[in-house]
């Protein structure tokens, strides 16, 4: 089965056009950005901050053009500050995003880790995403196959979904219907784009 990640289910919502690419789109394949009290650009993950948003592609590409060619400026009408790490900054707090959702799947008894707890899900067909960490073993990865209709998540570390579950590590996960699953689809998504060096390592061929 194909390994095609994340895919967008719900285009309906609030659509924002991009400041970079100047395409318009659902906010949940955007990052939304504000200008803070002292003039500086800072990221708004969770689209909650006040003030006026600036939007901006989950996508490094379309994150470094904003950055590089002075685009918030413009766009805020105003002369802003834009921190040099911004766009790891976003891949930073989009990560950790992805994580909390996560484990609050996990509490809500709605996820799994560990090679046969996630084996033993995806075949009384309880998972509706698998989700394997970028740096574990190609070959153990591939025994496992994405739920058919279902979402694949590879681009987070062992480390990341360690966090997620409370372990110290985690390779394999997997999430059933239902509660955030929805939102962790789209939230990795946006990372994907972000994390441009990993979402295609990793990844094995179903």
């Amino acid at each position: 089965m194909g390994r095609g990640g994340a895919q967008k289910d719900r285009e309906d919502g609030p659509v924002r056009k991009c400041i970079a690419t100047g395409e318009a789109q659902p906010t949940h394949g955007l990052v939304r950005f504000v200008v803070g009290p002292e003039g500086q650009v800072v990221p708004d993950i969770l689209a909650k901050l006040p003030g006026r948003g600036i939007w901006v592609s989950a996508d490094r590409a379309a994150l470094e053009l904003a950055v590089k060619k002075g685009l918030f400026s413009r766009s805020a009408k105003q002369p802003v500050k834009v921190p040099e790490d911004l766009v790891d900054e976003v891949e930073k707090q989009l990560a950790r995003r992805v994580v909390d959702l996560i484990s609050m799947q996990r509490k809500a008894g709605k996820a799994v880790a560990g090679y046969e707890k996630v084996k033993g899900w995806l075949q009384m067909e309880e998972a509706e995403v698998l989700v394997q960490a970028v740096d574990g073993s190609g070959r153990g990865k591939s025994k496992l196959s994405t739920p058919h209709y279902g979402h694949y998540i590879g681009w987070l570390t062992a480390d990341e979904l360690g966090l997620a579950f409370g372990r110290q590590t985690v390779i394999h996960g997997a999430l059933a219907s239902g509660g955030l699953t929805q939102r962790v689809v789209e939230e990795a998504n946006r990372l994907k784009g972000v994390r441009v060096n990993e979402a295609g390592k990793g990844q094995p061929k179903g």
